[in-house]
């Protein structure tokens, strides 16, 4: 079966989910105006909104609403925003910027910072578990649930984030570089992937197999091209200081393969995932020019 897309504009979707997420954090009961201009502060003060983007573009190939996408996208977002406030405080990363702007710690201060972003997390859960998801797709509300607590818990995201700290100021190998970064931040590019999925009444189990390869390949080339910018790209291109990695003493790619070393790395992982997307019997072609991004992006 073949399911013909049309191309996603990234800034419609940007909008689509801003718009989303405002009106969520609008109809907020309001119990500490500055927590909720914390948690407004962090979650809608930019970003590309690649997490939602592919979880559209997903779903678009796969013929799922988007309707259904709203929520997995706007929940994805809540944890990546969590996540990044949490991760610039002096005890993680220790950021003063972030987008180009103070990081939410320096614009409020820490305590709000890690209440924001508590909320945040919380409020993920909150739009799965509310969402008014379609007929088909609501009864699917707990596996959605099961892939994003996953994705951004001890076996994802904040077990990646675990061994980042662990691992810095060491030499690790190129295996636990890439079981760090799967967790870190793959999980989460994965289950954007794989929430848009639960969303299709078209997708078979082969079918997500082959996008949970596409999700990986694409998660580990995103931190491969992300070692390679922190760099080689400017502060003003990054929104944050460049070289950072380097600062804190951090194993990357280009440490241990060199700069060559890991844009061939990049390059294999983006090829291996074209050839997951050649076996879907899909347009994906929007899959595919992400997938060019992720590898081509300079912030």
């Amino acid at each position: 079966m073949t399911v013909v897309t049309k191309l996603i504009n990234i800034d419609i979707i940007q909008v689509r989910i801003n718009d989303y997420l405002t009106d969520k954090l609008n109809s907020l009961v309001i119990n500490d105006e500055k927590l909720h201009a914390a948690m407004h502060y962090g979650l809608l003060i930019g970003g590309k909104r690649m997490r939602p983007y592919l979880a559209y573009i997903t779903g678009e190939a796969l013929n799922a609403t988007q309707h259904d996408i709203d929520g997995i996208a706007a929940a994805l977002e809540c944890i990546h925003a969590y996540s990044l406030l949490h991760d610039d405080l002096p005890a993680m990363d220790d950021d003063d910027l972030r987008r180009g702007q103070p990081t939410c710690h320096k614009a409020f201060d820490e305590a709000t910072a890690i209440l924001a972003g508590d909320s945040l997390q919380t409020l993920a859960f909150d739009i799965i578990a509310n969402h008014k998801f379609s007929e088909k797709i609501s009864p699917k509300r707990i596996e959605l649930l099961r892939h994003l607590v996953k994705a951004s818990g001890y076996q994802g995201m904040c077990g990646g984030q675990a061994l980042d700290l662990a691992a810095t100021g060491k030499a690790i190998s190129l295996e636990d570089l890439e079981t760090l970064h799967s967790l870190k931040t793959g999980a989460l590019l994965e289950a954007s992937v794989m929430m848009a999925a639960e969303c299709s009444t078209v997708a078979t189990e082969k079918d997500k197999e082959q996008l949970a390869r596409y999700a990986k390949l694409i998660g580990l080339a995103y931190q491969v091209r992300d070692d390679i910018i922190d760099i080689t790209s400017t502060e003003e291109e990054l929104g944050k200081p460049s070289g950072s990695d380097l600062a804190a003493d951090k194993s990357t790619y280009p440490a241990l393969l060199g700069l060559s070393g890991a844009q061939e790395k990049a390059d294999n992982l983006y090829q291996q995932a074209l050839q997951a997307l050649a076996t879907l019997p899909y347009n994906t072609q929007n899959l595919s020019d992400f997938a060019t991004f992720i590898i081509n992006r300079k912030h």
